[in-house]
C-alpha cells in the first residue's frame, strides 16, 4: 500500500514540476510536497541498502555519489532531512535525520578540515535548533575546538587547506584563506553561547574583520583565495582556485561572503558585517551578467556568457541569506529578491521531475570548472540552502 501511495504521489508531482512555479502559501506547499517526494525517494534507496550513504551529485552515466563522512559536503544532506522534518512536522523524518546526523559523530575530531563548520554546523545545528537535544550542544563545541586549532593568531585567521599535500601544495601557498570559511564561523558563535567560552567568538570575529581587510575589491567582490604569511600576517597572494580567474568574481564565493556577513551581524549585531552584507549584495544584484532570472552563471566574469553554466547552488545560497538580512532592514526589497530567486529555482527550469536527476531538487549547479568536477549536476548542497531558504520564507510570510 505504502509503495502504491509513493507511486500515485511522485506521478502527481511529476506533472506539477513541469509548470512554472506557483506563487504565494502554494509556492511554499508545493516546493515542501516535491521535496518530500524526491527525499522518500532518496531515502527508500539509502535504507534497503542496510547502509547510511551520503549522496552528493550525480556522475557523468546519471548514478548517485555517495561520499564519505570527512568530505566537506557531509553535513549537507542530513540538514536536508532535518529541514524536511522541520517543514512538514511529520515524524517519520526524525529518525531518518537523527540517524545520519549522528553518522557524523567523529567529524568534530577532525584537525585537518576547515569545513567542520559546514559539516557539523548543518547537520547537528540544524539538529539542534528543531529538537533542542543538548548532546548534540556537546558535539558542536568540540567540533568548534577542533576547528579552532587552524586558527594562526599572527595572521588572524583560520587556516582553510593544508598547504603541503594534495593540489594545494602545488600552489606554493603558505596559510590559505578560502571566503568560503566565512560559512564555518557561526559554529564558532554558537560554541560560545554554549560553552561560555569566549575565544570561539574572539576567533570568529577575528576571521571576519581580517577577511573584510584583505579579500575585497573596491567594488566589493571578493577573491576566492587569499594567501598569508602565517608568522607576520603579510598577504602573499590573492588568487583563485575554483572561478574562472584570480581578478574573477566567483559566484558561489559572492554568496559565501553575502551570507557570511549576514550571519555575522546576528551574532555580534556589529553594524560593519550588515554593512559589508549589504555592500556585497550590490555588487551582485548591481551586475551586468547577472541574468534576469537571478540564477548566476557560475563566475560573474567567465568568457562565454551568457553560454556559461549556471550555479543554482549560489542562486540558493544568496537567497537565503536575503531572508535573514530582510528581518535586520526591511526596507530595501531583499525578502523580493529571494522571492524571485526562489521563484526561478522552483521553476521547471531549475527544479528536476520527482525521480529524476538522482532525486536531487535542484539541477543545474557547478562544483568546480577549473578542476573539471561537478559540472552542471545537482549538488545537495543547493538542495540544502534551498530548503533553508524555504522555511525562512514560510516562516517570514506566516509572522
Amino acid at each position: 500500500m505504502k509503495k502504491i501511495f509513493l507511486s500515485a504521489l511522485a506521478i502527481s508531482l511529476l506533472s506539477v514540476s513541469c509548470k512554472k512555479a506557483p506563487e504565494g502559501n502554494s509556492f511554499i506547499a508545493d516546493n515542501i510536497a516535491n521535496a518530500v517526494a524526491q527525499h522518500t525517494l532518496q531515502t527508500d534507496i539509502i535504507e534497503k541498502s542496510g547502509k547510511i550513504l551520503n549522496p552528493k551529485t550525480i556522475d557523468k552515466n546519471g548514478n548517485i555519489v555517495y561520499i564519505p563522512i570527512d568530505d566537506w559536503t557531509s553535513g549537507f544532506f542530513p540538514g536536508s532531512i532535518w529541514l524536511t522534518y522541520e517543514l512538514t512536522k511529520d515524524n517519520k523524518w526524525l529518525p531518518l535525520a537523527e540517524k545520519y546526523t549522528e553518522s557524523l559523530d567523529s567529524v568534530k575530531h577532525l584537525k585537518w578540515h576547515h569545513d567542520v563548520g559546514f559539516m557539523i554546523g548543518c547537520s547537528y545545528l540544524t539538529g539542534l535548533r528543531v529538537t533542542n537535544r543538548p548532546e548534540y550542544k556537546d558535539v558542536i563545541v568540540e567540533a568548534a575546538k577542533s576547528l579552532s586549532t587552524r586558527f594562526r593568531p599572527n595572521a588572524g585567521v583560520i587556516q582553510s587547506w593544508d598547504a603541503d599535500k594534495g593540489w594545494q601544495s602545488q600552489r606554493g601557498w603558505k596559510c590559505p584563506v578560502i571566503i568560503d570559511n566565512m560559512m564555518n564561523l557561526e559554529l564558532l558563535f554558537e560554541a560560545t553561547k554554549f560553552s561560555g567560552d569566549s575565544s570561539f567568538h574572539n576567533i570568529a570575529v577575528s576571521h571576519a574583520d581580517v577577511t573584510m581587510k584583505h579579500q575585497f575589491r573596491p567594488d566589493f567582490s571578493c577573491y576566492h583565495v587569499v594567501d598569508f604569511d602565517p608568522e607576520t600576517g603579510e598577504v602573499r597572494k590573492r588568487q583563485t582556485a575554483q572561478g574562472y580567474s584570480d581578478e574573477s568574481a566567483w559566484a558561489r564565493g559572492q554568496a559565501w561572503a553575502l551570507y557570511g556577513y549576514t550571519t555575522c551581524y546576528r551574532y555580534t549585531q556589529d553594524k560593519k558585517y550588515l554593512d559589508q552584507a549589504e555592500n556585497v549584495y550590490r555588487f551582485i544584484f548591481n551586475n551586468k551578467n547577472l541574468p534576469e532570472d537571478l540564477v548566476p552563471y557560475w563566475d560573474f566574469d567567465a568568457p562565454n556568457i551568457p553560454n556559461e553554466p549556471r550555479d543554482a547552488s549560489a542562486a540558493a545560497a544568496i537567497a537565503s541569506a536575503l531572508y535573514e538580512l530582510s528581518t535586520y532592514i526591511s526596507d530595501k526589497g531583499y525578502k523580493e529578491t529571494a522571492d524571485k530567486i526562489m521563484n526561478s529555482l522552483g521553476s521547471e527550469n531549475y527544479r528536476a521531475k520527482v525521480g529524476t536527476n538522482g532525486n536531487f531538487i535542484l539541477m543545474h549547479s557547478v562544483g568546480s570548472i577549473p578542476h573539471n568536477s561537478e559540472i552542471d549536476v545537482p549538488l545537495n548542497y543547493a538542495d540544502y540552502y534551498f530548503l533553508e531558504a524555504l522555511k525562512r520564507k514560510k516562516d517570514l510570510e506566516q509572522k
